[in-house]
């Protein structure tokens, strides 16, 4: 009988994570799932039986997320697809983040994703690693400069760790998908100093696709996958006019992240999970997000950009040498032209 291939999906009970967790099983995959919590993980096991193999692990902490892979290889077999998602943010000014608070969302949200790829690389022998992403790690947004940080240094360790994974020739891709604002759990349990309930900046999309986005890096083996046009907008607008763009988030970028609801106390997800909330993908805003979203190889992206770029410069120098061809000189160069060399203006 033929084995199922594996996967492994950090941050995989709720969110994110759990869309492409039921994505990967509708493949035909078993699923590792490691998330921090135990609720979710035994809500999982129980619906989806053998086909998911969980494990409560913190991502932050290397030592156990390697004992978790050796788990995994005893248990399962060795991976064929390893995705790091598991996350963690606080919509809060950076004054009112103390060092513990931003190192925490830090070591999950990056070095999670570092401790990830260190340990999908010593037990894998082939196949695919994904990192969750994000538009952010192009623009970011005020009041989640860990997150956003957290982001940016994902975007550059997986583009060395790529390098040198061609270096050595092995036969393992690595992708990055970058994601546009999603309706998860997030938006119920991140820490929230703000006023008003936190929500993903508009437009607003369902977590499945994201999961389409997973899938697609992982079929392609694509360097890059950009999920949403909001994302390749964040792309464009930040390579061209980084600061227009900061200059409208400095207006902006608040209430774009924060509704119209108020902000009810609640615990947050920061120090531990919230245990209490079920092995959902979708958060609150299911009334807003679209179920469609594009999704694109980056690379594809950035050419069809470019070639379009180049296309828009050539037409307009075709008309300005049209504009200025001879028999369609505009008047006062005709004038000049008929005026006898020495009464030229100097330069002419």
């Amino acid at each position: 009988m033929h084995n199922p291939p594996i996967a492994v999906v950090t941050g995989g009970s709720a969110g994110i994570g759990r869309a492409t967790v039921d994505a990967l099983l509708d493949r035909g995959y078993r699923v590792a799932v490691l998330a921090r919590g135990t609720k979710r993980l035994e809500t999982l096991s129980r619906i989806m039986g053998d086909r998911v193999w969980t494990r409560s692990v913190d991502v932050g902490d290397g030592a156990a997320l390697e004992r978790a892979g050796d788990a995994i290889v005893a248990e399962l077999g060795v991976p064929d697809v390893w995705v790091n998602n598991a996350m963690l943010t606080s919509l809060s000014p950076f004054a009112k983040v103390d060092e513990a608070e931003f190192r925490k969302i830090t070591d999950t949200t990056y070095i999670g994703t570092v401790n990830g790829c260190r340990t999908a690389l010593r037990i894998m022998a082939r196949g695919n690693i994904v990192n969750v992403g994000s538009g952010l790690a192009y623009t970011s947004v005020p009041n989640q400069a860990a997150y956003c940080g957290a982001k940016h240094a994902i975007e550059g360790f997986t583009q060395s760790l790529r390098i040198e994974l061609a270096q050595a020739r092995r036969p393992i891709k690595l992708s990055m998908v970058q994601l546009p604002a999603l309706n998860t759990p997030q938006f119920d349990w991140s820490r929230n100093r703000m006023d008003r309930k936190q929500q993903p900046a508009p437009p607003i999309f369902q977590p499945e696709v994201a999961a389409e986005g997973v899938l697609r890096a992982i079929d392609s083996d694509a360097r890059e996958v950009l999920v949403g046009r909001s994302v390749l907008q964040l792309m464009v607008a930040n390579m061209l006019l980084p600061g227009a763009v900061e200059r409208k988030l400095t207006k902006i970028g608040t209430d774009i992240q924060t509704s119209e609801r108020p902000d009810l106390p609640q615990l947050d997800n920061l120090d531990s999970p919230v245990e209490d909330y079920p092995s959902a993908s979708h958060g609150p805003y299911d009334d807003r997000a679209s179920s469609r979203g594009i999704v694109v190889d980056g690379d594809v992206a950035r050419k069809v950009f470019a070639l379009g770029s180049a296309a828009a410069l050539l037409a307009a120098g075709v008309l300005l040498g049209r504009a200025t061809a001879p028999g369609r000189m505009p008047r006062r160069l005709d004038r000049l032209r008929a005026t006898p060399a020495h009464l030229r203006p100097a330069g002419f």
